[in-house]
């Protein structure tokens, strides 16, 4: 689960950013959501590809990464929200937890009747999924060696297939 520190983190940040114009209100393109649709099918489907071929492990994790970052991006779209360019990723992580895990918590409610905290601890272990992997993301782009690449790109898919699940429910209007 989300700890109360990194939710009230996400709060005070998304504050900030909307002071400094790195997260913005905007009026619904669909021209724009659809980019970030096709971008996030498109990177799922080279993550699936890559990892079925066993081609890079590394490029496994960043592209399954790049999935969630741009389905996150559709869900923040839709709910009236568009990142900046300057530290996009983190502004997307802290707007997700801020705008979309309540309503990924509802959505879960009402899809699967499931009692109230499950359904906020699977919301939050998506939220903190996509946090993990960008974290990750960065951190094997730049420093880990083949081996432990390789042993971590599953995980990495999988999470990035759960999370588009997960936020594809959220853009069901």
């Amino acid at each position: 689960m989300l700890s109360d520190e990194r939710i009230q983190e996400a709060k005070n940040n998304v504050r900030s950013y909307m002071q400094e114009n790195l997260l913005k209100k905007k009026i619904f393109n669909p021209l724009i959501f659809e980019t970030y649709m096709r971008n996030h099918r498109d990177a799922l489907n080279v993550a699936k590809e890559l990892h079925k071929q066993e081609l890079s492990a590394l490029w496994v994790i960043i592209t399954a990464y790049y999935s969630m970052f741009y389905i996150a991006n559709a869900v923040l779209y839709k709910l009236g929200y568009k990142t900046g360019h300057k530290i996009a990723h983190k502004v997307t992580a802290d707007a997700l937890i801020v705008f979309a895990r309540g309503r990924l918590k509802d959505s879960l409610l009402e899809n699967f009747e499931t009692a109230k905290e499950q359904a906020l601890a699977i919301s939050d272990s998506q939220m903190e999924n996509f946090d993990f992997e960008r974290t990750k993301r960065a951190r094997f782009q730049y420093e880990t060696t083949e081996e432990i690449k390789f042993s971590k790109a599953e995980t990495s898919l999988k999470r990035a297939e759960e999370f588009s699940m997960e936020m594809e429910k959220l853009l069901v209007d």
